[in-house]
Parts: structure tokens; sequence; C-alpha cells
């Protein structure tokens, strides 16, 4: 049976094999980043695999060589927030999050495969598969706090659930690009393929697909043994032990820049990283440490709905739009943070 493709270019592209489903962000000009076209047709793909009783596996992946999803597109919410459209901006965070919860919750096995750039938003869809599969060229972040924002999509949940202790706050605070065999280490990947031998492993999958069971968990069985030889990474105990330590459990971002700059065994590192979160939006960091406490062990739709109160305050604040000039518009890399300093924040009760 040969594959169909439906469209020529729409911002989606669904390629139907026996049994295997490929669902492809096709907006490689903007690494895919993600609008509302994409977010709703990925819902209807989604569901229209789910009714079709000869899909076993479906497989989110991005058009282009440069990554798989760089998140939300960061252009046509600006322009919402110029205009004080808040209803509809809203609107994108809503089916954003709706359809990371039904990737979380749908019932049949979901691979992604996380080539080059995957941060946000494509980090959010990556988070929701059951496999995935990072290669050397995979950047794996959450970089919002930098454009004073704060990691939504459900990561101020899923990241206490697959990272070992100290990776949330760290990740989620500072930013940091875990890049190619780390994000598997940390627990952002599960797999970690060479990038030349990805096209092979698409063969793969298609060629398994129609002969899997229809039951999940027998079916990611014999997925994860097709997988089995890229799955382990080298441990890094040190690393691991200076994250838990100056990130893991503390109750305020002023403890964690208090930590680190007592500057113990990695006095380098201590460093670097307290100047990473001194640039950062003050407001967003506060935001995110106290959505990672509340969130810590809840579920994912409760998490979602928190996420998106506080995506509504964000958006409002002075610093998304400062943030998005600083970083991405003018790119001066100097934004003027409102308020400058931790002390200074105020967050509603509610967030």
């Amino acid at each position: 049976m040969v594959a169909r493709r439906e469209g020529a270019d729409p911002p989606l592209q669904v390629v139907r094999h026996p049994g295997f489903w490929e669902l492809v962000l096709n907006r490689p000009r903007v690494l895919n980043t993600l609008n509302l076209a994409i977010i709703r047709g990925l819902n209807q793909a989604l569901k229209a695999a789910e009714a079709d009783p000869g899909c076993r596996l479906v497989c989110l992946r991005g058009a282009g060589e440069r990554g798989f999803c760089a998140g939300g597109d960061l252009k046509a919410l600006v322009q919402l927030v110029r205009e004080k459209a808040w209803d509809r901006a809203a609107q994108f965070f809503q089916e954003e999050y709706a359809l990371d919860l039904y990737l979380h919750r749908f019932p049949k096995p979901v691979v992604a495969l996380a080539g080059g750039i995957t941060m946000g938003g494509g980090l959010g869809l990556a988070a929701g598969a059951d496999l995935v599969v990072a290669t050397e060229e995979s950047r794996l972040a959450m970089p919002e706090t930098g454009i004073g924002f704060f990691p939504d999509v459900g990561a101020t949940g899923w990241l206490h659930s697959k990272c070992p202790p100290g990776y949330p706050e760290y990740l989620a605070l500072t930013g940091q690009e875990l890049v190619g065999g780390e994000g598997v280490r940390v627990g952002l990947a599960t797999h970690l393929a060479p990038a030349a031998q990805v096209p092979g492993l698409l063969e793969t999958f298609r060629e398994a697909a129609a002969n899997l069971p229809p039951g999940k968990g027998e079916a990611l069985s014999l997925l994860r043994k097709i997988l089995a030889h890229w799955g382990q990474q080298k441990t890094q105990p040190e690393m691991d032990a200076w994250v838990a330590r100056h990130f893991g459990g503390k109750a305020a971002v002023r403890e964690i820049m208090d930590s680190l700059a007592c500057c113990h065994d990695q006095c380098r590192l201590d460093h670097v990283v307290l100047e990473r979160l001194q640039a950062r939006s003050p407001t967003a960091l506060v935001l995110t440490l106290r959505l990672l406490r509340r969130h810590q062990g809840r579920p994912l739709a409760e998490v979602l709905a928190g996420e998106a109160r506080a995506a509504r305050f964000m958006i409002a604040h002075p610093d998304y739009l400062e943030g998005i000039r600083a970083r991405l518009l003018d790119r001066d890399q100097q934004p003027r943070w409102q308020p400058a300093t931790l002390e200074e924040v105020r967050l509603p009760r509610d967030l």
C-alpha cells in the first residue's frame, strides 16, 4: 500500500502508511513554530488516527533540517498582545494546552523525532509522546524566562516526573539547552539516534507498525526493543549533585542565587549560571518557581489550568513584550525588566 500525502504545502502534513501515521509540522522557514492552524490540524489528525482501527503508531516530526519545533509563533502572539486582544491570545494557549493534554492521554503509541531545535511548545509536544528520539543535533530547552514568560505546556508539572532532583528548577529557571544525549540523560528524550540514521529508523517504524499489537502497552514493549541500543547515556554524578544542591527544594529564587553565589567546588559554573539567572525577568523567575512548587505531583489537567491563568497574567505584563523586543526583535540583549529586582515582584494570589 502506497503512503498517501494530504495536501501539497499545508502547515501540517499527514502521511499515512499501513498502520503508521506521520504528522509532519510543515513550517520549516520558521522552525515549525506552532500557530492555530498547526494546533488544530494536529488535533484533527490525532482524532482521525485514534478512530482508525488500522492505525497502530503515530509519529510526530518536523519538516526541514533545522529542528522539530521551536515553540509557539511569537510573532502572531505579539501582535495580539499589542492589540490587547487578550481573549484571542488566551484562545491560542487554551487550544495548545488542550492538544498537549490529548497527546499525554492518547490511547495509541506516539513517537516524536526531536531532532534539532526542540524548545518551548515543541518540547511540550514531545513531552506527550511515549518515545522521544533525539539526535546529536538536538537542542532541548524551555527558554521562556529569558523573554519574560514561564515554561508552560505542562512543564511545571511534567518536569518533576521526567527529570532528576533539581533539574526541573534548573531547566525551567535558566532555560539551559540540553544537547543531544544530555536530553536523554536528564529525561527529556528517551533515546538518542545518529541524525544520519533517522531516515532508516523511520523506515523501521513503517515496517513494524502494521504488525504491532493493538494494545498500547504491548506495542510500546516491541518498539522499545527496536530502540534498545539507543537508550542508555553516561551518567554525570557530579553535575547531578551540583544541580540538586543549588536548585532542589529551594523555596525562593533568592535562595537559589545565594547558594550559587557561595561559589563552592564548581566556581566557574556557579558564576555562569548565576549571571544567566540575573539576566532573566525577575517576575518570570518568581512565577516559574511558584508554579513548579504548586504543580509538583498534580494531575496534568490541573497543571495546565494553572498555567493558563499564569499565561494570561504574563502576556499582559510589560516584561513579555520587552523580553521579546530585546531577545528576538531588536536583539540588543538589554531588556528593561519591570520590576528590576526579585524583591519588588508581586504576584496575584491566585497564581
